[in-house]
């Protein structure tokens, strides 16, 4: 699949529109009681890069983004405004973020993922995008040194240790991330006259599975 290691412009993506989308089959039972399943394991993030559309330069930038991508073709990088980082919107990422794994003595390499909570109910994202530069890491409460202590893979998010973390020792890291995404049409269509009377095109991206 062609990824492009390359962030859609973040001053037309403040902008836009979107979140998560869920699948969930409903089934109605003759008795009145539901079944309800759902076939993915992860939420699918839907945005409108259109919303965010402020001059004729935007308008530029994003046909030049667009076919840079040829449509369809090419995933890229994309920075939800809502969401980017391992913590509150209100604090900046830190080692002690997110829990990542536990140690079992000969693992080196972990997944960054996110957990989301609410009452007992979990759920874990997983991070493939990380913004290079970002991730801090730690093991078992001691912060390790980038390049030193670890090392990133900003196109997997994957964080390799120069030693592996002994047995049930907490993993964790902060981040700031974005998400893969893929223009979800092959064809952008801006009336100008439209456009200067307010009138936005939509252009619609969709999360990729990596």
């Amino acid at each position: 699949m062609g990824f492009h290691e390359v962030r859609f412009p973040v001053t037309i993506g403040f902008g836009s529109t979107g979140g998560p989308q869920r699948r969930t089959d409903i089934v109605t039972l003759a008795n009145g009681y539901e079944e309800r399943n759902t076939p993915w394991s992860q939420s699918r993030h839907h945005y409108d890069a259109g919303m965010g559309l402020r001059s004729l330069d935007d308008v530029q930038a994003l046909i030049a983004f667009f076919e840079a991508r040829a449509g369809q073709l090419y995933g890229f990088r994309w920075k939800d405004w809502a969401d980017y980082k391992s913590c509150r919107p209100s604090d900046a990422p830190g080692p002690f973020d997110q829990e990542i794994g536990l140690g079992d003595g000969a693992t080196r390499a972990f997944q960054l993922t996110k957990i989301y909570q609410s009452g007992e109910a979990r759920y874990r994202r997983v991070i493939a995008k990380p913004v290079a530069g970002s991730v801090l890491a730690a093991v078992a409460g001691v912060p390790l040194r980038e390049t030193v202590g670890y090392e990133v893979d900003t196109a997997t998010g994957i964080v390799t240790f120069a030693d592996p973390p002994d047995f049930g020792v907490p993993v964790t890291a902060g981040f700031a991330f974005d998400v893969p995404v893929r223009f979800d049409t092959d064809r952008i269509q801006i009336s100008m006259s439209s456009f200067q009377a307010g009138d936005v095109p939509s252009v619609p991206v969709v999360e990729l599975r990596l």
